[in-house]
């Protein structure tokens, strides 16, 4: 198992987004996570400033804003 894998929820360590609760949808060149969250727009991320949690959501790859903001509302 992957501890960074699509539809991970992460905390963000570093950066101007520190604190933040993002969800990884998608992967970019040379395998940065590319992430979402209610306060962080979509973009790529280095992957030492995230901390993987124990939660998945079931979203595919490259999910709409819409459900990435759901799922992170819907309890996680």
């Amino acid at each position: 198992m992957a501890l960074i894998e699509i539809g991970r929820v992460c905390g963000k360590r570093a950066g101007k987004n520190a604190g933040e609760k993002v969800i990884v949808v998608d992967f970019g060149e040379k395998g940065m996570p590319i992430i979402e969250g209610e306060r962080v727009k979509r973009k790529k991320c280095n992957p030492s400033h995230l901390f993987p949690t124990a939660f998945k959501a079931e979203l595919k790859k490259g999910a709409a804003r819409e459900e990435v903001i759901k799922a992170l509302k819907e309890g996680i």
